[in-house]
Formats: structure tokens, C-alpha cells, sequence
């Protein structure tokens, strides 16, 4: 059998009621494949409001559909609707099965560009196949639309609650990730990061899933806390391990910068110039030359450098296994904190007592939930802004992270990769 433009379409996009009669590549400066498509002879259209067929008594003037290219070459379908007289709707004009609404995109180019935006940023698709951003866009949305409203909500018992700041103005997103083992995504985001906000989210969730879910993974801001445990109580809560590392390292740096300015003022060598990283950075990333800076910092008895060796004591806490061993080792390093007349350590420890049972909860879902989910989703989300150079609004960057972070299902008619 000899294949031909016609032939594939007719396998590809198969519509009983339609036929496409003439298939030619224009002489025009930017080639393209011409489909014209007609409806065939006795069929009724369909009414986009109530689903009947309608008998039709005019066409309105040709339109475009800008379908998948083949080869590199555009292909648009030209079809003239028909404009129906519905007996409950009225007059109007009929639906087409390859596209929706007023959409000059047929529904499987929508697909595909929604599918290649999930690997490059929406200007750079647009760029890619000669589209425009909003065309990009708008598949985008229509796929994210899709896809949550056919989400699967069985089988999540462990959520995270993070935020990112995303822009000066606009200020923070805040995000809600499934991180159970057999699955990590996306389930909500909104904007700002306010009391209202994760009430929404526990509006928008359920008041039986909460009930449900078995571990609640967040930070230390008291409307989480508050809003976790009346909203999720059967839930443990687990305060995120890297928040708390953050605020050892926020802590370390409060003293090297106030230990700095100090000598300064003494007229004394600044030894601690250029070592701001030396302390923030895990000892297995620095590079040779801070690793050399670290070691010569050491061998000096510098306020910074008691505050680098209590934080780094920290770090044995995480390699217990016994919660009640845990505990005593958080009351020990908290008492030696307070001993140490650094106020900026002596205001975590003030910080870790205060949550320390919520900190203990982190050995009871060590080895049930993916702790490490939240940052690494996080990280995944700050990728996307950087790809598309930041978002100018909010709903834009809301739909971008859905489909990017979702997991979100995909129709059998969606652009597969070979």
C-alpha cells in the first residue's frame, strides 16, 4: 500500500463523520501541508452545549487548525463550521472533534507541545516549532486541567509542606508534595505563604484524607505547626532536617560576621576573611584550597570556630537509631550550646528544645517516608524558574510547577518518544 499525507492522518486522527478531501503542499515562502477537511454528506453537528446533533443551514468562513508537523512542514487542517439550529441551545456553531472552542490549535498539536514542554522551557518550544508562547501556554493549561481532574489520591499517607520565593515583588509559593516512597509529586500550590494558604490546601485536600495520612513533614513556622495538628491529627509531624541545618549554618555565619567586624574595629588581622563558605559548605564539598583555609582556621581559638565544631557535633544526632538515645544527646549539645556565650547558637538551641519532640518524630518515619523528598522536589521547582528566567505571574508559574512536578496522566493520543 502506497502511504501517503492522507493515509496517515486518516490513521492518526480517524473522525467517522468527517473526510479529508484534498491534501496538497502549498509554493508559499513558508511550505506547508494543506488539509481540507468537509463534513461528510447527511451527518448532523454536534452542539458544543448540550451534546445533540443538530441539522446545520450555513457555514461561516473558513478556518485555520495548525496540526503536528510531519517532516519539518507545517500541517493546517481548513474546515468551514457549521452553524446549527439546536432546539435547546439556539444557533451555534458546531463542535469539531479535533479541536476545542475557539482554539486555532488542533487538540493533538496541543498535546504535543504541552509534551515538550515538560523538557524545555514554554518560550523555547514556542521558538522551536514556530509557535507563539501563548499557543505553548495555553496547551500547557488545557493539559494541566486534564490531568488534575483525573488525579489519583489513593494511597498517600505523607505529605511535605515547603515554600519557595520566586520573585522580589510577588514574594513566595507555597507547595504541598506526596512523599511516600512509591510516589513523589506535586499535589498543591498557592500563592503566598500565610495561615490561609495551607488552609486552603486542607480545604482543597479533604477533611478524609487528612485524617488519613500517617506523617506530615514541614518546618518550624508556627501556622504549619498549629494548622498540621488541627487539621491532620492522626498525622506525626517531622520537622524537615534541612531547615534545621539551615539555621545552624544562618547561626554560624551571624558569629564569623559579627567576629569579623570585631577585629576590625581592634586594628587586629581579619583571619576569617574568604572562610564564609569553608563553615557553611558539608566538609566533603569543599574544594582543596578551602579544605587548606579550614585546617589553618582550626588551630586558632576563634568564636567561629567553636560555633563550626558544636554545629558539626550536630550532625551525630542524625546517626541514631534509638529515639530515646536521640533525646539524650539533643539535651547534652543544647546544654553545652547554652554554655558557650554565642548567642546566635545559644538562640538555636533555645529553638531545638523548644521542638524537640517534633524533631524526635524524624527516627519514627526514618525509615517509612522519603524525608530528603521535600528539598529535592524543591530543587526540581527552583530548575523551572531558572529555565524560563522567572515567571511574571503567579498563575503561570502555578501551572508550569503542576506539569513539570505533577506526574500528572496523559490521554493515549499524547506525543510518545521512541
Amino acid at each position: 500500500m502506497q502511504l501517503t499525507v492522507k493515509t496517515l492522518l486518516n490513521f492518526k486522527e480517524d473522525y467517522p463523520l468527517f473526510i479529508s478531501r484534498d491534501v496538497r503542499l502549498t509554493e508559499k515562502k513558508d511550505r506547508r501541508i494543506e488539509v481540507k477537511v468537509d463534513a461528510r454528506c447527511g451527518s448532523k453537528g454536534v452542539c458544543p452545549d448540550c451534546g445533540k446533533k443538530c441539522p446545520g443551514y450555513d457555514q461561516l468562513p473558513r478556518r485555520e487548525f495548525i496540526h503536528v508537523p510531519i517532516w519539518g512542514v507545517a500541517v493546517v487542517f481548513l474546515y468551514r463550521l457549521r452553524r446549527l439550529q439546536c432546539p435547546s441551545c439556539g444557533v451555534v456553531a458546531e463542535v469539531v472533534p479535533w479541536s476545542t472552542g475557539k482554539s486555532p490549535l488542533t487538540t493533538s498539536y496541543a498535546w504535543y507541545l504541552s509534551e515538550w514542554a515538560k523538557l524545555l522551557s514554554m518560550q523555547e518550544v514556542a521558538r522551536q516549532f514556530r509557535s507563539t508562547w501563548h499557543h505553548v501556554f495555553t496547551s500547557v493549561e488545557m493539559a494541566v486541567a486534564w490531568g488534575r481532574e483525573r488525579m489519583d489520591f489513593t494511597n498517600i499517607t505523607a505529605i511535605g509542606v515547603d515554600e519557595i520565593h520566586w520573585s522580589t515583588k510577588l514574594g513566595f509559593m507555597t507547595l504541598v508534595y506526596q512523599i511516600d516512597n512509591h510516589c513523589k509529586r506535586l499535589l498543591w500550590c498557592g500563592e503566598k505563604r500565610t495561615e490561609k494558604t495551607i488552609t486552603d490546601f486542607f480545604d482543597w485536600f479533604g477533611e478524609a484524607r487528612s485524617l488519613s495520612l500517617n506523617f506530615v513533614c514541614s518546618d518550624m513556622w508556627k501556622p504549619y505547626l498549629k494548622l498540621i495538628a488541627q487539621r491532620a491529627k492522626n498525622a506525626l509531624n517531622i520537622l524537615d532536617r534541612f531547615h534545621i541545618a539551615q539555621k545552624l549554618s544562618k547561626a554560624i555565619d551571624e558569629v564569623r560576621a559579627g567576629e569579623t567586624q570585631s577585629l576590625v574595629k581592634r586594628g587586629m588581622e581579619v583571619v576569617l576573611k574568604h572562610s564564609r563558605w569553608c563553615f557553611l559548605k558539608n566538609p566533603e564539598n569543599l574544594t582543596d584550597k578551602q579544605k587548606v583555609k579550614l585546617k589553618d582556621l582550626l588551630a586558632c581559638n576563634l568564636k567561629t570556630i567553636r560555633a563550626y565544631l558544636l554545629k558539626e557535633d550536630f550532625q551525630n544526632f542524625w546517626d541514631y537509631t534509638s529515639a530515646t538515645w536521640a533525646g539524650k544527646f539533643l539535651d547534652q549539645w543544647c546544654t553545652q550550646v547554652m554554655r558557650s556565650k554565642l548567642e546566635p547558637m545559644k538562640k538555636v538551641a533555645k529553638t531545638i528544645r523548644a521542638h524537640k519532640q517534633l524533631i524526635l518524630n524524624w527516627f519514627e518515619a526514618k525509615n517509612e517516608i522519603s524525608l530528603g523528598a521535600v528539598e529535592g522536589q524543591n530543587n526540581k521547582a527552583k530548575v523551572v524558574i531558572r529555565k524560563s528566567y522567572g515567571f511574571r505571574t503567579a498563575k503561570v508559574l502555578e501551572i508550569s510547577l503542576y506539569h513539570k512536578l505533577g506526574k500528572l496522566q496523559v490521554p493515549e493520543l499524547a506525543h510518545v518518544y521512541f
